[in-house]
């Protein structure tokens, strides 16, 4: 594969495959296996690493996608999450392949989003990605994607994209598609109504209803 052929497909096939196996493994999660559409808790085989592993990962995703900010959270739930899974037996029982894959790229994703900022942007010479990077992610969406731009950027931009892509790919078929789960509809659905647990005490006899009473003995 030459120069030419080994761009087309990293930076317009790759990408493009990857939102398809996206929207189209979504849709066939959804029709054939709707009761797999959870995350499949581990909550009952472990919860103390989990309860701050889950937190941190979560909402510090949240802030990486609005903005890369405060990244180092993600770093720490993702590697609790990850040793919960590596040295919690009963958690790595449940744990299946896709799930290993998916936190190493997940790990690849935030630490080569991280490592620039820091080591070539903060300490180092500087580079201005959105020269490069930015304007071939943008053409993706109008169908004119840059490859020239994106193949001379740094491979650790390029290592963060790929990665990236091949999480849109695989997302469909691991526990991410919880992500999509979540219960909006609470925003308008009717009140619950709650019943007392304390037992109430039975009718007098004459009202409808009866007590205990030795056997024998009429009402």
């Amino acid at each position: 594969m030459n120069a030419t052929a080994a761009q087309l497909f990293w930076w317009v096939a790759l990408p493009y495959l990857a939102l398809g196996v996206f929207i189209v493994g979504h849709v066939w999660r959804w029709r054939y296996d709707q009761f797999g559409w959870t995350s499949r808790s581990t909550e009952l085989q472990e919860r103390r690493l989990l309860k701050w592993g889950s937190p941190l990962f979560h909402y510090g995703t949240f802030a990486a996608i609005a903005g890369h900010v405060i990244g180092i959270l993600v770093i720490g739930g993702v590697v609790v999450l990850a040793s919960r899974r590596l040295f919690v037996a009963r958690v790595r029982a449940t744990t299946a392949p896709i799930d290993w894959v998916t936190l190493i790229l997940l790990l690849v994703v935030i630490l080569t989003g991280i490592a620039p900022t820091i080591f070539v942007n903060l300490f180092g010479h500087g580079y201005d990605y959105r020269t490069t990077v930015a304007p071939w992610f943008r053409g993706l969406f109008v169908f004119s994607p840059d490859t020239n731009a994106i193949a001379h950027a740094p491979f650790i931009y390029q290592l963060h994209a790929t990665a990236a892509w091949v999480i849109w790919a695989l997302w469909p078929f691991s526990r991410l598609v919880h992500a999509w789960s979540y219960p909006l509809w609470y925003l308008w659905r009717p009140y619950v109504v709650f019943r007392s647990r304390v037992a109430a005490h039975p009718p007098e006899p004459g009202t409808g209803g009866r007590k205990w009473r030795k056997i024998g003995v009429p009402y």
